[in-house]
């Protein structure tokens, strides 16, 4: 494996960085979060005219530049630095992926070419507190409660015969119409409030032949009422969706298996988080850096103290440990959720510092110390914590599952 980057992998991060830079201060960040939709939609179709970054791993055959996971990876090492509040994680690390994994030749050639030039945006709606399970986070994601297990609560789909009146395709084949109706509600999805197609995790089968199936919605389908929802972290904007007897259309074939392709995006995904994480706890760092040499006290700079020095520098190695677990992650996913348990760990610990360093006004609402932190802590929530990812990839190593020679004591022991 040839670990070095490209000269466009570096230029892509150097114009990238550039925009941001321009376009994403702390201000800026704020007001975007703050808007309706929870982003600048101006600025999301110049990254997109300009860099094609929401189908940067979209094949060029669908309109897409036809790059791999791991650009995406170093592009959101960008993002992350400048905490960009985008649909960019939704549409193209969750969305897209499974789209093109598991829709059908007429849904991938209708859904990816807008959805690559960021005409669209899509979100992933998984009932309950559940994304990290869907995923293949933090457990397997067989079928169960994460999808409503047959019961109340969740999402529920049922068939609606030969198709539905007065409704039309989701994927552009006209014998795809939707034959599905979805009721339930999802509480919390990830730009759930704004997204133009929906990818919507729904129980079907009943009790008796409990199934999980991936169905798209549109936005504007008949008895779908979305709200957006205060978040601890304004800059990931979430919102609550309702499906009142909604049309819907099975993503791929009918009655195919999607928690394989669900798993293999979470390990994507997980890599792609990572690297954005890496990118938050790097900026943080700096900007404390910059502090603590600039700020006095006691007519010296608070960063020539030694006390000062030893829990920056741990930082910093802190950092560098996760950006490499983060790299080898975008190349190997299948590490993708010990990298992300790294990098959450690193962000939390460098946000925590940060406001502590920055002494009493990284603790105001002016300063922008507190959305690193809050980051960190959404994040977490979200798609962890760290503790369950670590030991769900050591069970799926078997780290701890004793061998055919191991006595007594020994399983004990283990």
């Amino acid at each position: 494996m040839d670990a070095a980057f490209t000269a466009e992998q570096d230029e892509m991060r150097r114009t990238l960085r550039e925009i941001l830079g321009k376009r994403c201060g702390p201000d800026e960040v704020k007001a975007a979060a703050r808007t309706d939709t929870g982003h600048d939609r101006e600025l999301w179709q110049r990254l997109a005219r300009e860099l094609g970054l929401p189908g940067v791993a979209v094949a060029e055959e669908y309109g897409g530049v036809g790059c791999t996971p791991a650009d995406l990876a170093l592009a959101c090492e960008e993002t992350g630095r400048a905490l960009l509040p985008s649909p960019l994680l939704a549409t193209a690390a969750l969305a897209v992926p499974l789209i093109a994994a598991l829709g059908t030749a007429a849904q991938r050639a209708a859904l990816l070419p807008p959805l690559a030039a960021g005409e669209w945006t899509a979100a992933l709606a998984v009932p309950g507190p559940a994304l990290a399970t869907a995923l293949g986070l933090t457990g397997e994601n067989a079928p169960g409660d994460w999808a409503g297990g047959g019961r109340a609560g969740g999402v529920q789909a049922r068939a609606a015969g030969s198709g539905s009146a007065g409704s039309e395709p989701v994927g552009g084949d006209p014998a795809g119409a939707p034959a599905w109706r979805l009721y339930g509600e999802v509480a919390q999805v990830l730009d759930g409030h704004s997204a133009d197609l929906l990818l919507v995790a729904a129980h079907a089968g009943g009790f008796a032949r409990s199934r999980t199936l991936l169905f798209l919605v549109r936005a504007d389908a008949p008895g779908l009422v979305r709200t957006r929802q205060p978040t601890l972290d304004e800059t990931r904007p979430q919102g609550r969706v309702q499906l009142r007897d909604v049309p819907a259309e099975p993503l791929g074939a009918e009655g195919a298996d999607p928690l394989p392709a669900l798993a293999a995006t979470g390990r994507t995904a997980a890599a792609v988080l990572a690297a954005e994480a890496v990118g938050a706890a790097d900026r943080a760092l700096a900007r404390t850096v910059e502090h603590v040499c600039r700020r006095e006290q006691f007519g010296r700079a608070i960063g020539s103290f030694q006390a000062v020095k030893h829990r920056l520098a741990d930082l910093y190695v802190q950092i560098q440990a996760a950006r490499s677990a983060a790299y080898y992650a975008a190349w190997d996913p299948d590490q993708g959720a010990l990298a992300l348990a790294q990098a959450l760990e690193a962000l939390r610990a460098t946000a925590g510092e940060a406001v502590q360093l920055h002494g009493g006004i990284g603790f105001t609402w002016e300063h922008d110390a507190h959305l690193y932190f809050k980051r960190a802590a959404a994040d977490d929530l979200l798609f962890g914590p760290v503790h369950r990812l670590r030991a769900h990839a050591a069970q799926r190593s078997g780290l701890f599952t004793p061998t055919s020679g191991t006595t007594g004591n020994e399983k004990a022991a283990v």
